[in-house]
């Protein structure tokens, strides 16, 4: 019986790995290399177990730490060291190590908050020259002919090195990144076919946290490079990964979308209700939102800083553009935007308005544009902006769209009539309006599905928790896209001018409606300023920019037939504006801004009404209603606003910097949780791989 235990123990021993074992040792303090010149080279020829270093590094006291901390110095040198080496099996170990010696040291830093990672991992005194090197043999790895699974576990190692801690600041790597760049090592990843796929994502993701860092005060050479770099193929290439990431989660929705089995109003209703109780799903959700923050951070970096990117994502990314709208898809767009005139007022109460929303699509479409794909996914993110990470990533979304209608050269590509796209944009289904599926959106300039997105969002999210700040960034992009119009004088026929005002009024009558409960949360007279003054914009300069004289008709309509709504909007700004309230100042400046709207229905509807009473009508026609307007324009007196076609140019100012800084700390902390050195097989990858050895050398062997 004893005998069979001693053999048994005695197998046991003997399954632990190699590797395993020496692990052990060194983390108990013992210098395996001493009599054995060649310990180094058969050690890095063995796979290294990742999560083996992490357990045992982060399970020491601080005792123990401290006598082995030399052996961790001497480990991490070492690896350096070998990166230079011709083996290539040896350069992939090395990484892996690396990668778990980082990761190892990030998660005894989250356990002992007084554990300095540098220190404990490299030394104090060789720190600068180890980095040095480190940085060194990572770039000569990115631009060499090495083989791509080495090249990605450098890029790995690299991530695991700038997502250790949320708060990048207080990340001791970042320094020595941004005083010996990579950003061309970088950048020449991305102008390279070999290895773009499956290397460009991670490149792109490492300039953009490098980006982050460090943004005022001292020049970062990531932000300045990026936004100097001018190489056509590097942006597009940029452009693509991005692209590539969002068009996968959009491909996920359609998906999920055509899963669902199609049910009656009361079905849909059952499980909607019953959705509030599964927060698994949720979760999920959520996941897949954050997932996607580090593509749209990558989105905002290169189209806040770099003028030449922001003309690339309205470009054309395929070999073909898209052919140009034909007279039928015009004729079937026109008749897919008048079927489905709904009240999406109900949310308000009240009279009902006509609102136009903008046909949707159930079915994935091909885009080969950055924008038209981007704009498709932001109309699946807007969706849902209850949960806060739904909701920062629509403000994020939000603010790219602000940084790139700001741009005269994107915009005149959005509004280049000869380029042409199809834009699928998704809808909540709601109640009070029928869902559109399987229409096909029409090939039209990218600046009509960006005012659709627009209108979408205005129409479905007049809800008791109301998003402000959301409008507000919203409304400043129609802004920027008609100021542009009316400088460059351009005339689009197949812009959604009747769904946008309509849009625009069924706000106001909501903010009225709802004033109570809102402005005890914001300022709402400076939203519906906003509102009232880009209608004043159509009317004061809708000639120069509008398509025909019959919408610059319709748009009078729309106001004399809504006139209770400003009415009623002038009745509420009186009545704060008198009393002793903080937005007394804000109530005065809407009830100025509202003059001209109002007095376009004081002008004519006494002029219809007597008409309606000489004809003894008492429902007259629109086309009716027109000619009485169209008869009576020159009697109509109406004020000059003053900067209605200015705006203040976009910045990040400190509230915005604070956003954008929640922001990063969640893309670090999700990228952190999802990157797995030990997911790439160097040794299965190496073995399929054809290419020459690693062409590097180092600058000088460790002492």
């Amino acid at each position: 019986m004893s005998t069979r235990k001693r053999s048994t123990s005695g197998s046991k021993k003997q399954l632990k790995e190699k590797i395993v074992q020496i692990y052990e040792a060194f983390f108990r303090g013992e210098d395996q290399a001493s009599g054995n010149s060649n310990f180094w080279d058969e050690f890095f020829l063995l796979k290294p177990k990742v999560g083996v270093i992490e357990a045992e590094l982060v399970k020491l006291n601080c005792e123990q730490l401290s006598l082995i901390k030399e052996n961790l110095n001497t480990l991490f040198s070492k690896c350096v060291f070998m990166l230079g080496h011709e083996h290539q099996m040896r350069v992939a170990h090395s990484l892996q190590t690396l990668c778990a010696l980082i990761k190892a040291g990030f998660a005894r830093a989250t356990v002992d908050v007084n554990c300095d990672i540098i220190e404990l991992l490299i030394g104090g005194g060789a720190a600068e020259m180890q980095m040095q090197l480190l940085i060194e043999h990572c770039s000569d790895i990115l631009t060499s002919e090495c083989p791509v699974p080495i090249k990605a576990l450098c890029l790995k190692m690299m991530i695991l090195a700038c997502s250790g801690n949320d708060n990048i600041a207080q990340n001791p790597f970042y320094e020595y990144l941004t005083q010996h760049s990579v950003f061309e090592s970088l950048v020449h990843i991305l102008c390279q076919s070999q290895g773009r796929l499956e290397l460009g994502q991670d490149a792109v993701l490492i300039v953009t946290l490098m980006a982050c860092y460090r943004k005022t005060g001292s020049a970062n050479p990531y932000v300045v490079k990026l936004s100097m770099l001018d190489d056509e193929l590097a942006l597009t290439a940029y452009a693509q990964v991005v692209m590539a990431s969002l068009g996968e989660f959009n491909e996920r929705y359609v998906q999920s979308r055509q899963a669902e089995p199609q049910s009656s109003w009361l079905s849909s209703l059952t499980s909607m209700v019953g959705s509030m109780f599964v927060s698994d799903e949720a979760e999920i959700r959520i996941g897949q939102v954050k997932a996607n923050d580090a593509g749209l951070l990558a989105l905002y970096q290169a189209v806040h800083l770099n003028r030449h990117f922001v003309g690339i994502i309205a470009q054309s990314l395929a070999d073909v553009n898209p052919p140009t709208a034909t007279v039928e898809q015009n004729e079937t767009a026109e008749e897919a935007n008048q079927s489905d005139i709904t009240n999406s007022n109900n949310t308000a109460g009240g009279d009902k308005t006509n609102v136009t929303s903008p046909p949707t699509v159930d079915v994935a479409m091909p885009t080969s544009n950055l924008m038209a794909t981007y704009l498709e996914y932001c109309s699946i993110i807007m969706q849902d902006t209850r949960s806060e990470a739904a909701y920062h990533s629509t403000k994020l979304c939000f603010l790219i769209l602000t940084c790139v209608s700001e741009d005269e050269y994107a915009n005149s590509l959005m509004h280049d009539p000869g380029l042409t796209f199809r834009v699928p944009l998704h809808r909540l289904p709601m109640r009070h309006r029928k869902s559109l599926t399987d229409k096909t959106p029409p090939f039209r300039p990218l600046v009509c599905g960006l005012l659709d997105l627009i209108i979408e969002f205005t129409l479905s999210h007049l809800m008791k928790k109301f998003p402000h700040e959301l409008y507000e960034l919203a409304l400043g992009v129609v802004l920027r896209v008609l100021c542009h119009q009316k400088r460059c004088r351009l005339r689009l026929s197949l812009c959604p001018w009747k769904e946008l005002w309509a849009a625009l009024i069924a706000l106001l009558k909501f903010l009225h409606g709802s004033d109570s409960a809102l402005i005890r949360k914001f300022d709402l007279f400076a939203l519906a300023t906003q509102a009232v003054n880009i209608l004043n914009l159509f009317v004061t300069f809708g000639d120069t920019f509008l398509p025909s004289p019959q919408s610059y008709d319709d748009l009078y309509y729309e106001i004399i037939r809504m006139h209770h709504v400003f009415d009623n909007l002038h009745a509420m700004a009186l009545r704060y504006s008198t009393g002793e309230n903080e937005f007394r100042e804000s109530a005065v400046r809407l009830s100025a801004a509202l003059i001209n709207v109002r007095a376009i229905g004081q002008h004519f509807k006494p002029k219809v009404e007597m008409w309606m009473e000489s004809q003894k009508l008492s429902t007259p026609t629109q086309d009716q209603i027109l000619e009485v307007v169209r008869s009576h324009y020159d009697s109509l007196t109406l004020k000059l606003h003053e900067s209605l076609d200015a705006y203040e140019r976009y910045a990040e100012r400190p509230p915005v910097a604070a956003f954008l800084s929640s922001i990063l700390r969640s893309v670090v902390s999700v990228i952190r949780s999802t990157t797995d050195p030990s997911s790439i097989d160097a040794h299965r990858l190496l073995l399929e791989s054809t290419a020459p050895t690693t062409p590097t050398s180092p600058s000088a062997p460790p002492n």
